[in-house]
């Protein structure tokens, strides 16, 4: 069974940076297509970002040219680099594995 667990969560203020790491259980993390997803308070789930076993990368047009995700096959963890950050970036943020495996989410606020 893999586990996914996130972290790097916290409160900036607006324009400032935060890096959040999904460190995951499995061997095979190499094999594995990642995501990041986000729930802002009363709002459903979106994407973020995605990146490829071969690190292709796409991002969701709210976010893209500010957050960068990238993955680490040899920690077995990928990462989003979230920079210019909004209020509106404030939520859960998600990591998932293809195949439908979720981490426990870590909480961004971005607020003076």
């Amino acid at each position: 069974q893999v586990q996914l667990v996130e972290s790097g969560g916290g409160l900036v203020q607006p324009g400032g940076s935060l890096r959040l790491s999904c460190a995951a259980s499995t061997s095979i993390f190499s094999a594995y297509a990642m995501a990041w997803y986000r729930q802002a308070p009363g709002k459903q789930r979106e994407w973020v970002a995605g990146i490829s076993t071969g690190s292709n990368t796409d991002y969701a047009d709210s976010v893209k040219g500010r957050f960068t995700i990238s993955r680490d096959n040899a920690k077995k963890t990928v990462y989003l680099q979230m920079n210019s950050l909004k209020p509106e970036d404030t939520g859960i943020y998600y990591c998932k594995a293809a195949g439908g495996i979720w981490g426990q989410g870590t909480p961004v606020t971005v607020s003076s």
